[in-house]
């Protein structure tokens, strides 16, 4: 007996016609399937990074611009604002620690890197590290009076009242700087410079970028910033004159650091290494970014903070300058 294959087939296909709806569902359901499990293989790749930044933008973007060339890693980047210079980016990766978002920091300062780093934000091992430096300088405008002032101890004399610009100290490199010169000068010492600096009635910026320019345009006879800031007004053409190193000025490196269960933890370490590598460090030399590319090779005494010491008194500390530079 023979088997009419032709026509089993043919009713086959006259029955599966009757359930088409059921096909496409399933077959769409089948796509879906490997498109997800395609992406999600994409992603563990390590194909993107997301990187909360503090350095300014502007010296930022070509460098990572390079990274993505050179991995293929795209970077999704989250920069702060001048005004609450790493605080912000700061709160956020405090408040994201337990679902982090973020995979990198990078960091402009160091304070607020040992404060995330206590807090057990970073990675346990080879959690963050430190590269190149700026500095916390005295910078006078074109045509000030002389003789400049030899320490910040000066800014308080009547000579300077009404001429002094500085960057609101709750944040960024302002506030790193006067909590280290509680530390070198004392509390007692260090309070009593504050209440005369603030009664010497100061202009308090948003931003040392702030403070530079003002002493740029002749607003202020001299301003308290970042070495980065002055060179950028002195790139734009302004008469600026840093005065030198002391024992009281703060060196200020960058940071880096990989999140503690980041999303995207491979491609976090290479962008981890990218930005230690001594070329890129160059770069922002070069670029004024930063002022050298290691602290080791500064020969003037300057401040040296007991950073734990430091972070226990954070807070108190904080509270005093918050009343003093009332705003």
């Amino acid at each position: 007996m023979s088997h009419d294959w032709k026509g089993d087939f043919k009713q086959f296909l006259s029955m599966g016609t009757h359930f088409a709806p059921f096909w496409i569902i399933g077959l769409v359901a089948l796509v879906v399937v490997i498109a997800y499990g395609l992406l999600a293989r994409h992603f563990q790749s390590g194909s993107s990074v997301v990187l909360y930044a503090s350095q300014d933008q502007v010296y930022a973007e070509p460098i990572l611009g390079d990274f993505e060339r050179e991995t293929g890693i795209r970077v999704r980047t989250v920069f702060d604002s001048e005004a609450a210079k790493t605080v912000a980016i700061a709160n956020r990766l405090l408040a994201e620690r337990r679902r982090p978002q973020c995979d990198v920091y990078w960091g402009n300062e160091e304070l607020r890197t040992r404060q995330l780093a206590a807090a057990g934000v970073f990675r346990e091992t080879n959690g963050w590290a430190a590269f190149g430096y700026r500095s916390r300088r005295l910078t006078l405008a074109a045509g000030a009076t002389n003789p400049p002032p030899q320490s910040l101890a000066d800014l308080t004399n009547a000579q300077w009242r009404g001429r002094v610009a500085l960057a609101y100290p709750m944040f960024g490199t302002t506030a790193t700087h006067l909590l280290a010169l509680r530390q070198h000068w004392g509390e007692s010492n260090w309070l009593a410079w504050c209440v005369s600096l603030a009664a010497n009635k100061p202009f308090i910026v948003d931003g040392n970028s702030v403070s530079a320019k003002f002493a740029a345009r002749g607003e202020a006879a001299v301003a308290l910033t970042d070495s980065d800031d002055i060179a950028a007004e002195v790139r734009g053409g302004a008469k600026l004159t840093a005065l030198p190193m002391t024992p009281e000025t703060l060196l200020i490196p960058n940071t880096v650091a990989v999140v503690r269960g980041c999303p995207h933890p491979g491609a976090a370490q290479k962008l981890f290494e990218y930005l230690q590598r001594p070329s890129v460090v160059a770069r922002l030399v070069t670029a004024r970014a930063l002022e050298g590319a290691s602290v080791a090779e500064v020969s003037t005494s300057t401040l040296k903070p007991d950073w734990d010491a430091l972070l226990r008194d954070l807070e108190p500390a904080t509270d005093a300058m918050k009343r003093i530079f009332r705003r």
